[in-house]
């Protein structure tokens, strides 16, 4: 049996996580205004909007670490309410935010069983750690010179990889990432969506907060737009172009979806049959 295979997958398409009417406020301040999201198993969900959109607030209520003040969370077709980070992790929900909260002094394997040590009687069973830490890291197709390696020895991408392979020794059903290829190199960012892939071929869910469109449309299944606070549209990757993503995230239509639909329908009779459309008003 391998790391990753230690709890069975969701089926492929079934929704893990369901937010409805997600509201969160900081003072007089409106964060998230019925906001809603599904996840489902073996898709990529991207999460994008401009800065102060609420994108880091929406992932801070699916996390714990800022419970909603209105609205229902389902996972796994069950009501739940998510508290604390704690209980976001019991439930099967992993999340890497864009810092890593990696330690610089000590090598991979100590990073990735950080607080989760296994031991042997009273001493750290270090041969079953990096035993461990190989399998995960293979299984991902992670390019780690050794897993003796100190985490400040490591480049970006493979900062990033540590961090995403950490997140997965507790077998969440749904992986978080914020920004997971903001300042990394063409090379580096290469290496953390083909991770992103590998993620999506497991069953899990995913979801990716990201302001480079390139890379979301890279590797998403479904994107979801945020302006200000509230839904402002969504996107099935291959149906809408960068121009549609872009009008909603930045609200120069009302609704992208609609003006792509208005712009594919053909023309009314009426706009077609009337002489009065034909130039001959300008003509007269």
């Amino acid at each position: 049996m391998t790391v990753l295979d230690e709890a069975p997958p969701a089926r492929q398409g079934t929704t893990l996580l369901s937010l409805r009417g997600t509201t969160k406020r900081f003072g007089a301040v409106r964060a998230l205004t019925d906001v809603d999201l599904d996840v489902a198993a073996g898709e990529v969900v991207a999460l994008v909007g401009d800065n102060g959109a609420g994108k880091s607030t929406l992932v801070k209520v699916m996390s714990g670490a800022g419970p909603a003040e209105a609205g229902t969370i389902e996972f796994d077709g069950t009501a739940v309410s998510i508290p604390t980070p704690g209980a976001a992790q019991a439930l099967g929900i992993a999340t890497v935010f864009q810092d890593l909260a990696l330690c610089d002094n000590l090598d991979v394997v100590s990073n990735l069983f950080l607080g989760s040590e296994t031991v042997n009687g009273l001493v750290l069973d270090e041969v079953d750690m990096e035993r461990r830490s190989w399998t995960l890291l293979r299984e991902l197709s992670a390019k780690i010179p050794s897993v003796r390696t100190r985490v400040a020895g490591l480049s970006g991408g493979q900062r990033q990889v540590v961090a995403i392979a950490r997140s997965l020794l507790g077998n969440p059903k749904i992986v978080m990432l914020d920004e997971p290829t903001a300042a990394l190199g063409v090379a580096q960012t290469a290496q953390v969506l083909n991770l992103i892939e590998r993620l999506r071929e497991r069953g899990l869910g995913v979801v990716l907060i990201s302001h480079n469109l390139a890379d979301v449309l890279a590797v998403a299944d479904r994107i979801v737009v945020l302006r200000l606070g509230r839904n402002a549209g969504e996107f099935r990757v291959g149906e809408a172009t960068q121009n549609d993503i872009v009008a909603a995230i930045t609200g120069s239509s009302d609704n992208a979806v609609t003006e792509r639909a208005a712009r594919k329908a053909p023309p009314s009779p009426s706009d077609t049959d009337d002489p009065e459309n034909t130039g001959q008003e300008t003509a007269q």
